[in-house]
């Protein structure tokens, strides 16, 4: 929906029924109070909003929108047939508009505005749709991962309190206290129970944990002391702290060997649980990928498409070649956001370039690009030599010595691409585009590029024919001038005839021959034989049957 704010009427009505005709589902508002009540009630698109108003002006509403959070990011056209003067502008800018149209208006280019913004605006809805289901998505992941953790620690807990054998340590790792069950698996309280003896021994990995200090439990195999029986125990080891420095450590040796021996059992269904998390855990990170993927393109897809449109405007109301030249530029850096465009017009046999228009880019900078006759021409330089496209997604590969690489990295120039022009079937120039990023130009990007240079080419055909139709229309003009001046002084009059009506268009030499004002030049067959004198119409005929035989129609007329 899109809010019109005038407090006149007639403007409104005029503006409302443009964009109704148009499609556009239309509000008004005669004030900024009323605009603003409204504004707090719906969700506009597109504000095209007066300067000039009783009361609260243009830009103090735009400054109160902009306070709005469900309305700051709203497109705000401002109306004004008071002054376009920069100052002006820049206020309009700074309080929140985004585009500025004088009056009296023109109805294409606010059309054109509208669609653009009303587009931009669904887009930019869009994409917060998107970043909101993101979000969410991501709050129930850490919901889930929060909920994993508490189970994990409760069932860490458990494990932790019921031990099989319990021991304490100083913080040097000196053994202070054990519990009965210790005995079953030592003779004395300072010697840890043996181990099987392929494993580590307990005592050196007691070692590694008071340098390292680390949070690890140890499987090991414990012998009992009266029957040399092996089990399987899970040490475990939990530093008790005072002001985050180590005081004591807490160790358990729970006996797991039931579960050893379930190991094959266990470690499947673990292994089968694993793949099922790893598949929803990919799953969902395509998911999310995809999502950001679509946002990306439909950012890209928006900035090219309004590239295009805006370039095919400009072709479509231009007359001159070198109109085109300078908006191509400017709409590249402008709507394409390319970091800087120029366009040069080759001089093939001195291998020179003539830069006819640029944006961005000072007039001294594009003298290094001047010279043709190497590669220090930069992309140019190459186009000329390979006869298409060229494109470095990435300056930092390039020779070292290019001069093309040296200004791309002072510049902060990352990628470029050079288009031929063609003219009447042959290359006459080069558009250059240049971005501050690195692998800019994808294959869609280059495609699109080729398409907007390709109507580039197609205008320079059309502004050619033109001047070729009216360099024709201008001979023709005066070789039928020449015309009347051979038959005026001949006295040699002539006709042209309409074969599918039968009408005849009379020179004025030939009217004058008949004594007929030159106005009075249209006639058929008929009425020209009315001109014949009686005595002579038997030999007019005869000559006109014996033209009509050898299919020349040529006829002396008596002066």
């Amino acid at each position: 929906m899109i809010l019109i704010v005038d407090d006149k009427p007639e403007n409104i009505f005029a503006l409302k029924k443009l964009l109704e005709i148009n499609n556009y589902e239309v509000e008004t508002a005669l004030s900024g109070e009323e605009a603003l009540k409204k504004i707090l009630k719906n969700i506009y698109s597109v504000i095209i909003l007066d300067v000039q108003m009783p009361g609260m002006d243009g830009f103090e509403v735009a400054e109160a929108i902009s306070g709005f959070n469900k309305a700051k990011d709203i497109p705000i056209i401002f109306l004004s047939a008071v002054s376009t003067d920069k100052k002006f502008i820049i206020k309009g800018y700074s309080s929140g508009g985004i585009d500025y149209v004088t009056k009296p208006v023109d109805p294409d280019i606010l059309l054109l505005k509208v669609k653009t913004f009303h587009r931009l605006s669904q887009q930019t809805r869009e994409l917060n749709e998107i970043h909101q289901a993101l979000q969410e998505e991501m709050e129930v992941r850490k919901k889930t991962q929060f909920e994993q953790y508490l189970k994990t620690k409760e069932l860490k807990s458990i494990l932790e309190t019921i031990p099989q054998i319990t021991f304490t340590a100083n913080a040097e790792g000196n053994i202070e206290f054990v519990n009965e069950q210790w005995y079953v698996y030592s003779d004395y309280k300072h010697v840890f129970p043996e181990v099987y003896s392929k494993e580590l021994p307990v005592a050196r990995f007691w070692q590694n944990i008071i340098i390292s200090q680390p949070q690890l439990p140890l499987e090991v195999c414990l012998m009992k002391q009266y029957n040399n029986e092996y089990r399987y125990h899970l040490l475990s080891l939990i530093p008790v702290k005072e002001e985050e420095v180590i005081v004591k450590w807490v160790g358990t040796f729970t006996d797991i060997h039931e579960q050893k021996l379930n190991k094959d059992i266990l470690e499947k269904r673990v292994a089968e649980r694993t793949a099922e998390l790893i598949t929803a855990n990919k799953e969902l990170v395509l998911q999310n990928n995809e999502k950001e993927k679509r946002a990306a393109e439909l950012i890209i897809a928006n900035r090219l498409y309004s590239f295009l449109s805006r370039i095919n405007h400009t072709i479509v109301h231009s007359e001159d070649e070198q109109t085109v030249f300078n908006e191509a530029c400017r709409i590249a850096v402008d709507i394409g956001k390319y970091e800087m465009a120029w366009i040069s017009i080759l001089d093939k046999v001195n291998k020179k370039s003539n830069h006819v228009a640029y944006c961005n880019i000072s007039k001294s900078d594009l003298e290094l690009f001047d010279d043709l006759s190497n590669y220090d021409g930069g992309p140019t330089a190459y186009i000329l030599k390979i006869g298409k496209r060229y494109v470095i997604n990435d300056f930092e590969p390039e020779p070292e010595n290019s001069n093309a690489k040296k200004y791309a990295l002072l510049r902060g120039l990352k990628s470029g691409i050079a288009l031929p022009i063609i003219k009447s079937g042959e290359m006459i120039g080069v558009y250059n585009l240049f971005s501050s990023n690195v692998n800019s130009f994808s294959e869609v990007e280059i495609a699109l590029l080729e398409e907007v240079t390709r109507d580039i080419s197609f205008a320079l055909d059309i502004f050619e024919k033109e001047k070729l139709r009216k360099v024709s229309e201008n001979k023709l003009i005066h070789s039928e001038l020449r015309l009347k001046q051979a038959q005026a002084i001949a006295h040699i009059g002539s006709w042209e005839k309409n074969i599918s009506t039968g009408n005849e268009l009379w020179s004025e030499e030939t009217c004058r021959i008949y004594g007929l004002p030159e106005t009075e030049n249209k006639h058929t067959y008929e009425s020209w034989k009315s001109f014949i004198h009686p005595e002579d119409m038997d030999d007019v005929m005869k000559i006109v049957k014996e033209a009509q035989k050898r299919k020349q129609f040529g006829l002396l007329l008596p002066y």
